[in-house]
This record gives structure tokens, sequence and C-alpha cells, in this order.
């Protein structure tokens, strides 16, 4: 009986709070929009362009030098007449104002001043002034001195008054003056009374020091709360939980009200603390993120009307707490259904803000960015800790739908240059990425994770040179990189020739390196992208390294294949090397050909370096390892072949000097 009485005082208490707020807040704005009528508005902007040509006209004639001051007092003026000026036309719309004449200030009498002040007179129009640099010292230490005096030393002061009462309490226990029922109702009284004064002392201008009394009051009314049925269980902690709830809702409205982003960050801490101030120590899990979820909603929603963006860091951090809290206390297997669902909950109410916000400008702030950072890989963690290793497909499918997401939200962003991707956009495109990396281990093994890598960075790099997206080409050739080092180091089985997993694993990193490349080419000719030196050097060593590729392929196939044969009839080691210089002569040669069909300097120099590796291979270790016939085989195809590349080339400088 007694929680419920209490109950209704706070609701009896926070209600004509509420109504007078909201009265306030309809009067003011009531009073604002009855004073901005358009003719009002017309009237006055006329008077002040009139009052503002009178005044420069007073400060021409007091800035004039002395003699001219003193010849014109000496003239025998109209006591009323009023000064000839232009005045500017009144604007379109604007009513009829008659001027009234202004009568002219007399002139200031001459003393007579020293030859030194004559001449500082004369030059003081020109002459530098210090004043508006002593104006700004005198300001800028007046701002510090309000500063210190008015919010520091209020804050301090808060932190005082809430020690004091706390002390006295504990005085008041310990000593037994008052009855546990006093002692909750007096702690109610005065946190519920110091709303009220609080908003009369904001219509008195005292903001901080009205800030301030509100959250001693929020404070205050907690403590009583808390003290009522946690410590002399005066009521249920149902009943405390939903005054406590009360209390965060009132102090929400008197943010809102004021709009006051300090007061509703205290109000938000307050909300969060409810869970800790009356925790049981049991499970409760569906209660407390329920309860998480409403209050985070509430006030991302206010976050979002009012622009405030303290409150959603606030909001992500305590609520990871409460989350990672119960999560390392009472989480079980058995509970993987609800947790997960909670766990994908708060991921998207936290989303929500920033990708509505998102689709509705171009950037985000750095505050937003950060919180989508955190959220996402916070859901991450989340994920992996509850569906690892035994649930490997839902995982995968999670991580690849998050990605999907990521990507998703980035093409709402809006963009100022079209084609061209925003940071925001790029941030969240590069999310989507490493999102789409993680599956790939999460859900395959060996090879395929290489080719899914090698896949992946080629559709990064096309996307990067069709969305002028610097990063995404980046993350691109790092993540071609890791492939073709998998594919280096990682050993493969090769049990048949040509057709085994080793070949088609190269053969899939080479096609992707290739995509690569013509992508690249794509986009050379259009305006959009800009190809310096280092893109160009770079797309030149992916040439190369793609060849390098191809050939040691090859090699690997043929060296196998002539190791393992048993029916050439030859020694095994001698076939081998015999392949390899055949192999290598012919790759120069189909290099060279394509290099001066397609007239690239590039791939005639990979085809020459070959051609060299080939002679080096032949001159000292083929004649000095084959016998006589293989070594006599390999000398003429050798031969045959280079002469056929000195044709070539004497065809092509001929060519080059004919007029065309």
């Amino acid at each position: 009986m007694t929680g419920l009485i209490l109950l209704v005082a706070l609701l009896v208490i926070g209600t004509p709070v509420l109504a007078l707020l909201a009265f306030s807040r309809a009067q003011k704005l009531s009073e604002k929009v009855d004073s901005l009528r358009p003719q009002d508005l017309i009237s006055r902007i006329y008077a002040l362009e009139q009052k503002l040509d009178r005044l420069e006209k007073l400060f021409q004639t007091r800035t004039a030098s002395p003699e001219i001051a003193s010849a014109e007092s000496a003239k025998p003026s109209a006591p009323h007449a009023a000064p000839i000026t232009e005045r500017p036309p009144a604007p379109i719309g604007a009513p009829k104002v008659t001027p009234q004449p202004q009568p002219v200030p007399p002139a200031p009498p001459v003393r007579p001043t020293t030859s030194t002040s004559a001449s500082t007179a004369r030059t003081a129009p020109n002459s530098p002034t210090f004043a508006p640099i002593a104006h700004a010292s005198t300001t800028s230490s007046h701002d510090l001195e309000s500063l210190i005096g008015g919010s520091w030393f209020n804050r301090l002061g808060i932190l005082a008054l809430i020690v004091a009462v706390c002390l006295f309490l504990k005085y008041a226990f310990d000593n037994n003056w008052i009855g546990p029922t006093g002692r909750v109702a007096i702690g109610l009284f005065l946190g519920a009374a110091m709303l009220p004064w609080s908003q009369w002392l904001l219509g008195r201008g005292y903001s901080y020091f009205s800030e301030g009394i509100a959250a001693f009051g929020q404070a205050t009314l907690l403590l009583s709360i808390w003290a009522g049925c946690r410590y002399y269980t005066l009521f249920s902690l149902d009943v405390g939980f939903a005054a406590m709830i009360v209390v965060t809702a009132v102090m929400a409205a008197v943010a809102i009200g004021r709009n006051s982003e300090r007061i509703a960050v205290l109000s938000l801490i307050g909300g969060f603390l409810t869970p800790a101030l009356l925790s049981t120590g049991r499970d409760q899990e569906f209660a407390l993120f329920t309860y998480l979820l409403i209050l985070g909603a509430g006030f991302l929603v206010t976050a979002g009307f009012r622009n405030w963006s303290s409150l959603a860091p606030i909001s992500f951090f305590l609520t990871q707490i409460y989350f990672w809290g119960y999560y390392s206390e009472f989480y079980r297997p058995a509970k993987l259904a609800m947790t997960l669902t909670f766990a994908t909950l708060f991921f998207l109410l936290f989303m929500a803000l920033p990708a509505i916000r998102a689709a509705r400008r171009s950037t985000l702030e750095t505050l937003e960015l950060f919180v989508i950072l955190l959220n996402s890989f916070a859901y991450m963690g989340a994920l992996y800790a509850m569906l690892w290793p035994g649930y490997r497909w839902p995982l995968t499918l999670a991580v690849l739908l998050l990605s999907a997401l990521h990507l998703g939200i980035a093409r709402f962003v809006r963009s100022d240059k079209p084609g061209e991707w925003t940071a925001s956009q790029q941030l969240l495109a590069g999310l989507a990425l490493t999102f789409v990396t993680i599956a790939i281990p999460i859900r395959l093994d060996g090879k395929w994770i290489t080719l899914a890598f090698a896949v992946e960075a080629a559709l990064l790099i096309r996307m990067g040179y069709r969305s002028v997206a610097p990063l995404l080409r980046a993350a691109g050739f790092v993540l071609l990189g890791i492939a073709a080092l998998r594919v280096l180091l990682i050993p493969l089985p090769a049990e048949h020739f040509l057709f085994n997993e080793r070949f088609a694993t190269f053969l899939g990193v080479i096609a992707c390196m290739g995509f690569a490349l013509y992508s690249a080419q794509q986009q050379r000719s259009s305006p959009d992208v800009e190809f310096d030196s280092t893109d160009l050097t770079l797309l030149a060593g992916l040439s190369i390294v793609m060849n390098i590729y191809a050939l040691v392929a090859l090699s690997l196939e043929l060296w196998d294949y002539f190791g393992h044969s048993a029916t050439i009839g030859i020694d095994r080691g001698l076939a081998q090397h015999l392949a390899l210089s055949v192999l290598w002569t012919a790759y120069a040669t189909v290099l060279l050909i394509v290099g001066m069909k397609r007239q690239s300097q590039l791939l005639r120099w990979q085809a020459l370096i070959l051609f060299g590796a080939a002679v080096l291979k032949v001159f000292f270790y083929d004649s000095s390892f084959l016998e006589r016939f293989y070594r006599i085989l390999s000398f003429f195809i050798l031969g045959i072949v280079l002469m056929v590349v000195s044709f070539l080339y004497q065809r092509k400088t001929t060519r080059d000097r004919l007029p065309s």
C-alpha cells in the first residue's frame, strides 16, 4: 500500500511539472509566431536601416578633424534643420514610414591643445588603434571568468550538495532522527521540488545553475527511490522500477522542453543506472533487455529530432556494458535464440539513426561513424561468440547479411559529385568488404579461401575504378596480394597433369589479375578517373606478376609431369630441365609477338628478360648437365627462336623508319 501511495505521489508531482513545462513552451512559441508577421518584420527592418543611416552620419561627424568641426560650429544653423541624407529605397511591400526630422547634435567644443596633440588628432583616423585588441583580451578574460564561475563552480557546487545530502542522510540514519518512511518521503519531496525551482531559475536567465538544480533533483529522486525499495524495503522492486522510469521520463521531457542536451545526458545516465540500482543478482534477461531497448529507442528518437550527437555513443556504450556483463554471467547455449535476437535488435537500433541521417545528407559526423564502426564489430563479436564453431552456416549467412546491409546503406548515402563516393560511403563499403572477407574463412577451406579472396579482390578493384573510390581499389589490391601469397605458400595436390587443384587455383588467381587489369584499362579513357604515376606503376607491376604466375604454374605442371612419367625413355631430371628450357623460350616468344601486335613495350621487355633467362640456362646449365643429344636439341631450339626474334625486331625497326 505504501509503494502504491509513493507511486501515485510521483505521478501527481510529475504531471503538473510536465504540464507547466508544456504550457510555458507553448506560450513562448505562440509569442514568437505572433511576433513574426511579415508586415511587422518589414517595418522593423526598414526602421533599423534608418537608424543605421543616422548612426553612420553621426559617426562621420564625430570623426571629422577639429578644424572642420570648429568651422562648422561657427556657421549659424537652423535649430531644427535636419541633415539631407540619401535614404535607401524602402523594400517592396514595406509600409510607408514618414521620417521624423532629427536635430543635429552640437559639435563638441574645440579645446586648445599642444602641437603634439593636434598632430595626433589629425592622424587619428589613419593611425592604428589598439582598442579592438584590448577589447578582445577583455572579452576572452570575461569568457574564462564566466566559464569558471558560472559553469565549473556550478558543477562543483552540485557535487558538494550531493555529498552533503548523502552525509546528512547517513547521519540521520545513524542517529535514527527520522523514520524510514519519513526519510524517503523527504527525499522524494525535495527532489520533486527542485524541478519547478529549476524552471523558475531558467526563466530568470540562470541556465547553468538551473540545469544543475534539475540534475540534483533527479539524483535525489533516484537515491530516495533506491533507499525505499532496496535499503528499507518499504515497497517492492517493481514499484521502485516503475518509479525510476517515471523520473527518467520526466527528466527527458524537461530536457526536450528546454532543448537542453546536458539534461538529456543526465536523464539518460539515470535511466541506465536504474537496472543496476535495483538488480537482484538473478537472471532476468527479457525484462532487462526489453527495458534497455525501450530506453535506447526513446533517447535515439529524441536525439534524431533535436540533433543531439552525444546521446547515441553514451547509450551504445552503456548498453554494451549490460549486454556483455549479462553474457559473461548468465549466458548458456540453451538461451541462444533469445540472446541472439536481442543482440540483433540492439545492432539494428544503433544502426537506424546513422542510416537515416546518411540517407538525408552526404556526410556523417565523426561520432556517428565511430558508433557505426563499434556497433558493427560488437555485433560481429556477439555472433562469433554464440555461433562458432557449432553453427558455421548460420554464422556465415549472418555475416554476409551484415555485409549486404552496410553496402545497402552506403548506396543510399547521397554524394555531392555523381559517381564519386564520400568518406561515409567508403567506410560503409569497407565494412561490407571486411565482413565478406571474414565470411570466407568461416565457411570455406584451403583453395576455396584463396579463390574467394581473388574473386573478391577483382570485384573490389573494378568497383573502385568505376565508383572513383581509391580505398576500394587499395583494399582490392591488398586482398589480391593475399590470394597470390596463399597460392604460392599453401601446398595443394596435383595428381593429374593440368587437371588438378593447384593448377586450377593458379588459373583462378591469374584470371582475377587479368580482370583487374581489364577493368583499369576500361577506365583509363574516362575523364572521371585520373591515373597518376603510382597507379601506372602498380598496373605495370600487376601485369608482370600475372605473367610470372602463369609461367610458374606451367613450369610446375611440366616439372611434375616429366618427374613422374615412366614412359618417356630418358632420365627424368634431364627431361624436366629440357622441358623448362623449351617452355621459357616458347612463352617468351608468345610475349614478344603479343607485345609487337599491341605495341606494348612492357610486354616486349618481359619477353627479352625471359629470353635472357632461357639463354643463361641453356649455356650454363643445360650444356653442362644434359646429354649430347638433348644439349644439341636445346641449343638448336634456342638458336632458331633467337634468329626469329632478331628478324622480328629488324622488321619492326625498318617499319618505324619508313615515312607514314
